[in-house]
């Protein structure tokens, strides 16, 4: 690692030179050729490219031509100002091989054309910044031959991209990106940012996307998605291109990819399959967001029903997600296809997917309670073996009914079919070392999920300018069955054992039980939303929502009955729910917006019945609340490239149907959760602000953000726990006294360095949170604080190397007030380096390394420490470079461990997993490209 990090600093000194004495000029002709005009006395600058600092001026004669003599060797930016036009910049630079820089003609733009853009033109640097969006000129910058989306955004100003294909911009992460304006493949960035080809790009532009609402009424709703579009040279949207990847590595692993796409004009049709079980390609889908496979159903403020991760039946279930924990066997496909018809008056947008994800690993979980009087240490073992096969479809269609309004029509359906199949060994001690109890369990359990969602969105404008109408339909319907076994030995031991002998158990607990469940829900709801202007300045919003809420839930637990038959059923652990909830919403924004300052200002209103009957007893729970959500925005522009932007949001938080009257599950027997049908609700405020700044002409990005929120009357966890046992019974209650609340700080900068020709950037970034709980009844605050800072250095020269560096420590603050003896205050540090070296011959090699350390704490006496090393070399092969063999060498010292640390409430969990090590792949990746201009008819 410390060899790296030499090499890189080496090779950015290596690039530095001296520049010799001498003299030289510029010259050029200021014009404005769409109104025929030459522009006389138009102020021109030379500036140090380094600092900005001015190096002379001058002023456009009569004709508009201009020259500036008696300049030396060096890099140096163009400054042209003409009172009601547009800056125009450029970067240049002067050497021995040329004495005088000829700029031509320079065609300058009106501001009121261009909508307060600022256009910065170069070589290696191409802006344009209208209003919250910022637009990047591709052609500007460079890239290899063969090139995709993804190695384009790594040249872009305040734009990164890790390993995994992650992008962050202005600090946020980037979790949309479209192609002209529509969706490619739906909720996968990386389906377009790796199979996309850069040459092919015209614009890349990025913006914070608003929801549909706000998009039409242009009043913020707090809904934002940071997004990138790329939009497509014209020349580019004719032909097709594709990708084949074939490898196959020593120790069984392997990794196919087939990416092919055909543009025809406004069409496109994209289809993609892969394979793989070295972690490089996995679903990535985020409809775990929406609806999936549940353990029960909870309600949202506004009377939505969700259902959450699990299973229905309370056993364990499969997410679908890779997240680096075991092993992974990933099959994926799919088919996209966009079109525009009619004078672009109707478009349509259908993607479908399908995909498999098998994931086998083991666990190591070690966890200190503590409660008054003293603590317990679990270790716990978990062997997984989980598999899912999913299938998506959606479509969306969008009409222009005629000038005033519009249509969405939107669809999608989701079918999950998962099987999960973990043992478990688990084993409990107290501070003596004494053994309470140990636990192994065996669960194999099996989800069906069907998901149908559908909605339309009709929008009208009035001739009155900003007023509007518009109206949303949704429904959404989900239904669950599961079907899986139980079977789980629980002993406890008499006081004062030490090693584990069930025949000095005090007692035990023997399950055996077959578990089926079936949960359905329909959800409607409705929003309607009228704007009205009452001045220039001033503006109104009025909404009204109605929802219709339907489910249930049946839930069955029977004991064995004889070999391989379970037809007892056990009535404590069974139960049949109807849930019927009626919602309505009313709500009004104010929003004032004048030159730089946009306000806004409001609440929501909802009133919600909720009806729920056990069907097997015949009790009722009825609920009457209202809910309140009051909300604020304010945006102010300093300038075209510098913004301000604060929020607040306030919600009530009702309890959930599984902290009132929970579902009975005894799936751990060690932890058994009490219904609290007295609990009352919570209020919640949310803060956040952020500021972004950016100076076109040093190329410097500046993005500090925060958030800070604090609940009232908090619905907080109370755990019982047995002494003598280590058996904990859990009750939420409202803890009314005090409050809880959390923070995140940071900033992110960047800046580019024109006399080294690198990048410098720096995170600092802050979180923490005041978090309580009760552990036998006795009031405990958790507090967390944690500290981080990374310093970030790349260069980049075409056909000669890309670098990176990236390092920096960081601290965790943590400890309970039931053991103020005892904390997990610990250090940290990590580093990542990437090395891409352009060699004769064709050839390219390169190296990411990546090293972590966290410190031991007084709760764990061992640190963790770990260096990968991931290396590869290749060689490009025909006329086009398109065909490459490349030999890659993953985790290269075979060190890649599984590791995370966590506190919540007095629970502090340090967990090991195994996961992919040292491999060795060769790979054949072939490019093909055919495409043209748009076919004229």
């Amino acid at each position: 690692m410390k060899f790296t990090v030499l090499l890189l600093f080496l090779l950015f000194l290596f690039t530095l030179g001296l520049s010799a004495q001498n003299t030289w000029s510029v010259n050029g002709l200021v014009t404005d050729t769409a109104a025929k005009a030459k522009l006389a006395n138009t102020t021109i600058s030379v500036l140090n490219a380094k600092d900005s600092t001015l190096v002379a001026f001058t002023r456009a004669v009569k004709d508009g031509s201009f020259s500036i003599a008696n300049l030396h060797k060096g890099k140096f930016i163009l400054l042209v100002c003409y009172p009601a036009y547009a800056d125009y910049v450029e970067h240049f630079s002067l050497d021995s091989t040329k004495t005088t820089h000829d700029f031509g003609r320079l065609n300058m733009l009106l501001k009121a054309k261009l909508l307060q853009d600022v256009i910065i033109k170069g070589t290696r640097a191409a802006i344009k910044i209208k209003g919250d969006t910022t637009e990047f000129n591709a052609a500007a910058f460079t890239v290899q031959p063969n090139a995709k989306v993804e190695d384009l955004l790594k040249q872009l100003p305040g734009i990164e991209v890790d390993k995994d294909g992650k992008i962050t911009a202005q600090g946020q992460t980037v979790s949309k990106v479209l192609v002209d304006g529509e969706e490619f493949f739906g909720d996968d960035p990386t389906l377009v940012t790796k199979n996309i080809r850069a040459d092919m790009v015209d614009k890349v532009q990025l913006y914070d996307k608003k929801s549909d609402q706000a998009a039409f009424t242009g009043i913020d709703d707090g809904q934002k998605t940071k997004t990138i579009n790329i939009k497509l040279k014209d020349d580019k949207k004719n032909g097709y291109f594709g990708k084949v990847t074939l490898g196959d590595g020593i120790g069984d692993y392997y990794q196919g990819q087939l990416l092919f796409n055909m543009f025809k004009a406004k069409e496109k049709f994209s289809v993609y399959a892969t394979v793989g079980n070295n972690g490089k390609i996995g679903l990535g889908w985020e409809d775990a967001q929406k609806y999936g496979s549940a353990d029960n159903l909870q309600f949202g403020d506004n009377g939505e029903i969700f259902i959450t991760n699990g299973s229905a039946d309370g056993l364990d279930s499969f997410s679908g997600q890779y997240d680096g924990q075991g092993l992974p066997i990933a099959r994926t496909g799919g088919v996209h296809y966009d079109t525009k018809w009619n004078g672009d008056k109707e478009s349509i947008n259908v993607n479908y997917k399908a995909g498999s994800l098998q994931v086998n690993g083991t666990t190591n979980t070690q966890t200190q309670s503590d409660y008054t009087g003293g603590l317990n240490n679990t270790n716990a073992n978990e062997t997984l073996n989980d598999f899912m096969f999913r299938q998506k479809l959606d479509a969306t269609y969008q009409v222009k009914l005629d000038t005033t309004s519009n249509l969405k029509i939107a669809a999608d359906a989701t079918f999950k079919d998962t099987h999960t199949v973990n043992n478990y060994s688990t084993e409990t001690r107290d501070s003596s070392n004494y053994l309470l109890n140990n636990n192994t369990r065996n669960i194999d359990n099996k989800d069906n999920t069907n998901i149908l969602d559908a909605s339309a969105f009709y929008t009208k404008k009035f001739k009155k300018k900003g007023r509007t109408i518009s109206f949303l339909f949704s429904e959404a319907s989900n239904e669950t069955t599961s079907n899986g076994y139980l079977k789980s030995n629980t002993y406890f031991y008499k006081p004062g054992t030490l090693t584990a002998d069930i025949t000095k158990a005090d007692s035990s607990q023997i399950i055996d039980q077959y578990k089926t469940s079936e949960v359905k829900s329909n959800v409607l709801k409705t929003n309607l939303t009228y704007t009205e202007p009452l001045s220039k300045t001033l503006s109104v919003i009025f909404n009204y929502g109605f929802g219709l809420n339907n489910g249930t839930s049946v839930l069955s637990s029977f004991n064995k009955s004889g070999p391989g038959v379970y037809k007892v059923l056990v009535d404590s652990l069974s139960d049949s729910y109807k849930l019927n909830e009626l919602s309505n919403q009313v709500g009004g924004i104010l929003n004032y917006k004048k030159g730089k300052l946009n306000l806004n200002f409001g609440t929501k209103v909802s009133n919600v019945n909720f009806d729920q009957v056990d069907e097997f007893t015949g009790d009722a729970l009825k609920r009457n609340f209202i809910n309140w959500n009051p909300q604020a925005n304010l945006q102010y522009r300093f300038s075209q490239m510098a913004g301000l932007y604060l929020n607040y949001q306030g919600n009530t938080q009702q309890p959930s149907i599984s902290q009132i009257q929970p579902v009975v599950v005894n799936t751990n027997p060690l932890n058994v959760t009490l219904g609290n049908p007295n609990l009352t609700p919570s209020f919640s405020n949310n803060f956040y602000f952020n500021y972004n700044s950016y100076k076109v002409l040093s190329g410097q990005s500046m993005f500090i953000y925060g958030n800070y929120s604090f609940t009232t009357n908090p619905i907080v966890s109370n755990m019982v726990t047995d002494t003598a046992t280590g058996k904990s019974t859990n009750q939420y209650v409202n803890l009314g006294t005090k409050r809880l609340s959390n923070y995140n700080l940071g900033m992110y900068f960047d800046k580019k360095i024109a006399s080294l020709g690198f990048n410098v950037g720096a995170d600092l970034s802050s979180n923490g949170s005041d978090s309580y709980n009760l552990s036998n009844s006795e009031v405990n605050l958790t507090t967390t604080h944690f500290y981080s800072a990374q310093l970030r250095l790349s260069k980049y020269k075409e056909k000669k190397y890309d670098l990176s560096l990236e390092f920096g420590p960081n601290y965790t603050f943590s400890g309970s007030s039931l053991q103020p003896g005892i904390n997990n205050n610990g250090r940290g540090f990590n580093a990542s380096t990437y090395i891409n070296l352009y060699l004769p011959g064709k050839f390219e090699i390169g190296t990411d390394d990546n090293y972590q350390w966290k410190g031991k704490t007084e709760t764990f006496n061992t640190d963790f420490n770990q260096t990968i090393v991931n290396a590869h070399i290749s060689r490009t092969f025909l006329k086009e470079n398109n065909l490459k063999l490349e030999i890659w060498g993953n985790d290269l010292l075979n060190q890649n461990s599984g590791f995370s640390r966590t506190v919540n409430g007095n629970f502090i969990t340090q967990t090991t997993y195994n996961t992919i090590k040292r491999y060795f792949m060769f790979s054949v990746i072939w490019d093909f490209n055919k495409m043209g201009g748009i076919t004229k008819k």
